[in-house]
């Protein structure tokens, strides 16, 4: 019998080249984005103010939550430049069905973004010397304390939504590889190579038949002549006729 599967065509591995191109360019464009994820953080996120009354430094509002409120903006901008950054990778690496460099430079971009942003954010906001700042402008005047990300987890919101938000694009909306063809449909079919059993060499008139072999069939026996002459029919028989005593 034929085998039950056809032999698929071999796949051509991915090139290193292009992967590697891919990868670099989303990790540059990460760290790029990083810059614009420190300014908006800069400007959004709330601040702590301080009193600078009687040569001493007081809280504005001792139990407000803009530390908080800080992290909370930072992980938020994260997640926005995550889903950018998937959706605008997809879309770059969509015809030639993504890979593994599109996911590596989306990893290193989010988390190189990430830190760019939260350095640029402090670099840019209030100096962390409050005593200093405080001695500068001298009683009777606010001042804001430093711009800090008290929650380090917050870097990791953007590589993590970028990896979610690509990894379901792909499985939604990727470029899939056609299922091949079952055995006994498409043109590629064909029969068996080989075809009845070899049966030898025609036999010469008058030649002594060739020797069963195993496994062949054995051939009915012949029908002995005979010269005698055919028998004569019987005759008819009489229906009227009284049957024998």
């Amino acid at each position: 019998m034929p085998p039950p599967y056809l032999p698929q065509p071999e796949r051509k591995p991915r090139e290193v080249g292009p992967e590697l191109r891919t990868g670099a360019l989303l990790t540059v464009a990460g760290l790029i984005l990083g810059l614009a994820l420190g300014l908006c953080w800069l400007w959004l996120a709330p601040r702590v103010m301080f009193d600078v009354k009687n040569d001493r430094i007081l809280y504005v509002d001792p139990e407000g939550e803009q530390r908080i409120g800080a992290d909370g903006v930072f992980a938020l901008l994260g997640l926005a430049c995550g889903v950018l950054s998937a959706l605008a990778a997809f879309l770059f690496t969509r015809a030639r069905g993504g890979g593994i460099g599109m996911v590596v430079g989306l990893a290193l971009g989010g988390i190189g973004g990430s830190v760019v942003g939260w350095q640029l954010g402090m670099k840019l906001g209030p100096t962390s010397d409050i005593r200093a700042h405080a001695l500068q402008v001298g009683n009777g005047h606010r001042i804001s304390g430093a711009l800090e990300l008290g929650a380090h987890g917050a870097l990791l919101v953007w590589p993590m939504s970028a990896m979610i938000v690509v990894f379901a694009l792909t499985a939604a909306f990727g470029k899939r590889e056609e299922d091949p063809p079952p055995y006994w449909a498409g043109p590629q079919w064909s029969p068996p190579p080989y075809g009845p059993p070899f049966a030898g060499p025609p036999e010469a008139p008058g030649a002594a038949p060739a020797p069963a072999r195993p496994g062949d069939a054995h051939p009915a026996p012949p029908v002995p002549p005979t010269d005698a002459p055919p028998a004569p029919p019987a005759p008819p028989k009489d229906p009227w006729s009284a049957p024998p005593n």
